[in-house]
């Protein structure tokens, strides 16, 4: 059995799966990773433990698929942010996207930068995921680091490079870095802007594409074939949609963790600032994406709140609460899409002494689910029609849920039973870049599907005036919000 490699260098862990061509997978393992955060708003990983996971994960792989490994692509968080020596040695922890030190250097960025089209440009605005403030604030507060650093680059490129691939960073890591053009062409104006001098900006590579060959060091240390192929990988979210079979114009995943995210394929490029973007694997379509910065950690938070309470009795109370019965809003992190707002704060509108905790946990449910729905309204508003909406992560398992959302969205759902995420994204573009996978379409199916929920006729229009609501909800509450968070730094 000649089998396919795909890697995902996840926050929490390393997740590894050997696909057959003609069976879907046949083997994963995972390995847990550290996160760090030794000052308030970092975010940091070790590359070594990265790399650590790798070879725990291949030789469990290769303990239940003894076969051939034909050939292996990474995936990873975007964009995460390596610096490497020139021999390609880390030279410190790699900062993730939701690091949030860089404040000072956005704001002075956003003055420079203030007469360049970033959003049309990238696809993006300047945010604390750019790559730019990240690097003027190494450039500042480590200098002798910086001055060593021969290479940029993200989680995933940075892996491959280890294991023999040629130094590069795949497109959606350009794309989300701020310094390249949805072109894939450095932008000077961006480098320029920081003031700083920066080492060669790295070719950009497609996912899919073949770079190297596992070299025998990392033959020796992770328990791959040395010779085996390299294929180009890409960003996690992407991949993701991609594994649960998003392919064509209309296709959309809901991704209820313990973020909420929506991606949406588009035949055309889209641009909106209240949206990121990325390229889709296939070539000439793209990801118009959100994500919100709260789903299921609302739910975890609310557990711990009521001392631990089982989220499927909850489920089972709210089942019995009427919809709509109170009003929340899910900001208790902010809000990263479309409001991009970090200082807003979570509400819960509309309680009285008969209140129940299950009318509090069918409000958080269906408050994630306006949220959803402000996305659905831009792609909307942008011309992309959904035609298929799928629905993958832990929330899914949710029967409420998955209720709630698709009459809150006006759609059909369906679900995509044990989604291994990003690393069977991986997996097929290493089988394209193989050619033991011949066609792109190869993921539409290749996931079991669950039951199609569709949405309670009873309760759209309840729905529909509760979003309205929670909109007005959120525009009358922001100035407070703002105040409250100014007195809780």
């Amino acid at each position: 059995m000649t089998v396919l490699a795909g890697l995902d260098l996840g926050s929490s862990g390393v997740k590894a799966v050997l696909v057959d061509p003609e069976k879907g997978i046949v083997a994963s393992a995972s390995y847990a990773v550290d996160l760090y955060s030794d000052s308030p708003g970092w975010a940091e990983a070790d590359p070594e433990q990265w790399w650590r996971g790798v070879a725990s994960t291949i030789r469990a792989l290769r303990d239940q698929c003894p076969g051939p490994i034909a050939a292996v692509a990474v995936s990873g968080m975007v964009p995460a942010v390596v610096i490497c020596d020139a021999q390609g040695r880390a030279l410190r922890r790699a900062l993730l996207q939701n690091d949030a030190r860089a404040t000072k250097e956005i704001a002075s960025l956003r003055v420079a930068l203030a007469d360049v089209d970033l959003l049309g440009l990238t696809g993006s605005v300047l945010s604390q995921q750019s790559v730019a403030p990240t690097a003027l604030w190494l450039a500042t507060n480590e200098p002798e680091l910086w001055a060593r650093t021969h290479f940029v680059m993200g989680s995933y490129d940075w892996l491959a490079m280890r294991l023999g691939a040629r130094p590069h960073v795949e497109q959606n890591w350009a794309i989300e870095s701020g310094l390249y053009s949805l072109h894939l062409n450095p932008l000077a104006a961006v480098v320029d802007a920081t003031g700083i001098t920066w080492p060669e900006l790295l070719p950009v590579e497609r996912p899919g594409t073949p770079l190297g060959l596992v070299s025998a060091q990392a033959a020796q240390e992770t328990g791959l074939d040395a010779g085996t192929l390299i294929v180009v990988g890409g960003a996690d979210h992407v991949l993701s949609a991609y594994g649960a079979g998003l392919v064509e114009g209309g296709d959309a995943l809901v991704k209820l963790g313990g973020a909420g995210d929506i991606l949406a394929v588009s035949d055309q490029l889209f641009t909106d600032e209240r949206l990121y973007l990325d390229a889709h694997p296939i070539e000439g379509q793209w990801l118009p994406n959100g994500c919100m910065a709260t789903s299921g950690s609302i739910l975890r938070w609310e557990q711990d709140l009521l001392g631990g309470a089982d989220l499927a009795s909850l489920d089972d109370e709210a089942q019995h609460s009427a919809p709509g019965d109170l009003l929340a809003l899910p900001y208790f992190l902010g809000e990263k899409t479309p409001l991009h707002d970090p200082n807003l704060r979570g509400a819960v509108l509309g309680l009285h002494l008969g209140s129940s905790r299950g009318n509090l946990h069918r409000a958080f449910l269906e408050a994630i689910a306006y949220g959803f729905r402000s996305h659905t309204d831009v792609f909307a508003q942008r011309g992309v029609t959904l035609t298929s909406i799928r629905v993958t992560n832990g929330g899914s398992k949710s029967r409420l849920w998955r209720e709630i959302l698709a009459s809150v969205l006006q759609r059909d759902l369906v679900s995509i039973i044990n989604h291994p995420g990003a690393s069977f994204g991986a997996a097929v573009l290493a089988g394209l870049g193989s050619g033991l996978i011949d066609d792109w379409a190869y993921v539409r199916g290749a996931l079991e599907a669950g039951e199609i929920i569709s949405p309670n006729p009873q309760h759209l229009a309840v729905y529909e005036e509760r979003y309205q609501q929670f909109l007005q909800l959120s525009e009358v509450t922001t100035s407070l919000s703002h105040s409250l968070a100014r007195s809780q730094l």
